[in-house]
């Protein structure tokens, strides 16, 4: 995580949906990252997924809740990722949920239903409500084109393809971007989140951005450049931290 830290001011802890990690292993986090860097936890899988934030998850969410608390501010919202089944019928569950959760966090939405995207109202006026944000993930650059390697076919068969989302609904957007292993595609594909996330911070909004590609394994460094490619068009953006160069031997 320290590593991680010097790179970016922000991680989505995606580990947390499959396994709530150990107290201890969080404070451990705390003490590497910087009182400012950025935690958006995922909600454990028994909650949103199998008990679909009913009845039945209390167990796992309250050992989920204990077990982040050494973070404290750092964690910068709670994402709440909903599977594809649960649909806008199942608006009333969603907002009977963030009603009774702890009001000291924020708290920040994926859907992937289609019907949220036909009709948006009905979810954004329970996410209003509730001070919550809509997460978008953006996979049109990866579905724009056939997969041209086996971990892009691996990304069309895994991931879901949702129309692109731009509206904020909070001070504290966040957004899922996925690009493609051609890097310039990449770059290429994010321009709009670039122009939009510059105008949210002008509006005073504090957006997190995270970028993904098939393997991953270039995302810190385009991460940065996203950055940069924003901090240029924003007056008074901070630089990111340069990486501390480790050597081997």
């Amino acid at each position: 995580m320290k590593a991680y830290a010097e790179w970016c001011d922000a991680v989505e802890g995606n580990t947390t949906f499959y396994a709530t990690p150990s107290r201890e292993t969080v404070a451990g986090w705390a003490r590497q990252t910087p009182p400012d860097f950025r935690f958006v936890l995922k909600l454990p899988k028994p909650v949103t997924h199998e008990h679909r934030l009913g009845r039945g998850g209390e167990e796992d969410l309250a050992r989920f809740l204990h077990a982040i608390e050494p973070l404290g501010n750092r964690v910068h919202a709670l994402w709440v990722q909903l599977p594809g089944s649960f649909g806008p019928g199942d608006l009333e569950v969603l907002a009977s949920f963030l009603g009774r959760m702890p009001q000291a966090y924020s708290y920040a939405v994926e859907v992937r239903h289609s019907g949220f995207f036909d009709d948006p109202r009905g979810l954004e006026s329970v996410l209003e409500k509730a001070g919550a944000e809509w997460v978008p993930f953006d996979t049109t650059v990866m579905f724009a084109s056939p997969p041209t390697s086996d971990m892009e076919r691996d990304a069309w068969m895994k991931k879901p393809r949702m129309p692109r989302r731009m509206r904020a609904l909070t001070a504290r957007p966040i957004v899922r971007y996925l690009g493609r292993d051609d890097t310039a595609r990449t770059v290429e594909g994010w321009q709009p989140w670039v122009e939009t996330v510059s105008e949210w911070l002008k509006e005073g909004r504090s957006p997190t951005f995270f970028v993904h590609t098939p393997d991953n394994v270039d995302a810190p460094a385009l991460a940065r450049r996203f950055h940069d490619e924003v901090r240029q068009r924003t007056t008074g953006l901070a630089a990111l931290p340069e990486p501390v160069p480790t050597t081997l031997f």
